[in-house]
């Protein structure tokens, strides 16, 4: 696993399935009306408020799977050059989509976390999310964990994420213009604070609970250890 800052307690993780329930995040949520700053914005941004946990719950934006009142949640935190992640998104979360999700048995929820800003990460989730207003999402996220050594290698970023833009029959003129912006950039910001206000230590950080106040931080990524946390949480 790709590593991350460490800190935080237990009772985190329990507020974090609290909110999940109590602000109704089943749906994708996108501020599409950044006001364009003419380059692409490619480092956290200045957020207030951010060490009230509830606070910065409520400006973190999940990108969500499944069913809203699925029984289960299972929360993702993934940075965008991470090979484990690359791993878990190409083979394991495929099994949980086709078993679990669309069974109506757990709903995703998906945070943006890139460990390392400067090298692009924050730039593909921005790039994702801007994919993502054209209901896309998956498809960049998973051409991005698809081609990680090849936009990964590029010191200029922007023409290869564009270039999947077009790859995908997006519309690139207003896949460009978000690029090459602020937008989404308080959402990824948001997303990786909280990542280490819960003291989560690398990527991925899978979650799963009840989205009542049970939470499980789950040892690994892998299928078996998800499907056995679920299936025990679904049979009792």
């Amino acid at each position: 696993m790709s590593k991350g800052k460490s800190g935080g307690s237990l009772r985190r993780f329990y507020i974090v399935f609290a909110a999940v329930a109590a602000l109704g995040l089943g749906a994708v949520g996108y501020s599409v009306g950044s006001r364009a700053m003419g380059s692409a914005v490619s480092e956290p941004v200045d957020l207030e408020g951010t060490e009230d946990l509830r606070a910065l719950m409520e400006m973190a934006v999940p990108v969500t799977m499944g069913n809203e009142d699925a029984p289960t949640t299972l929360i993702v935190f993934e940075d965008y050059l991470c090979a484990h992640c690359s791993a878990f998104s190409l083979q394991v979360k495929p099994l949980v989509e086709e078993n679990y999700v669309q069974t109506g048995k757990t709903k995703l929820v998906y945070y943006d976390w890139p460990l390392a800003p400067q090298q692009g990460t924050f730039l593909a989730a921005r790039a994702a999310r801007c994919a993502g207003d054209q209901d896309r999402f998956w498809e960049y996220h998973g051409r991005l964990m698809r081609s990680q050594r090849t936009w990964g290698m590029e010191e200029d970023k922007i023409p290869v994420l564009e270039e999947f833009a077009r790859e995908l029959g997006l519309d690139t003129g207003e896949f460009n213009h978000c690029l090459n912006s602020d937008r989404h950039a308080r959402e990824v910001t948001a997303n990786r604070e909280l990542a280490h206000a819960l003291g989560l230590t690398g990527t991925p950080s899978i979650l799963i609970g009840t989205g009542g106040g049970m939470s499980r931080r789950l040892p690994d990524y892998f299928y078996q250890t998800i499907q056995a946390t679920l299936d025990s949480i679904l049979g009792g």
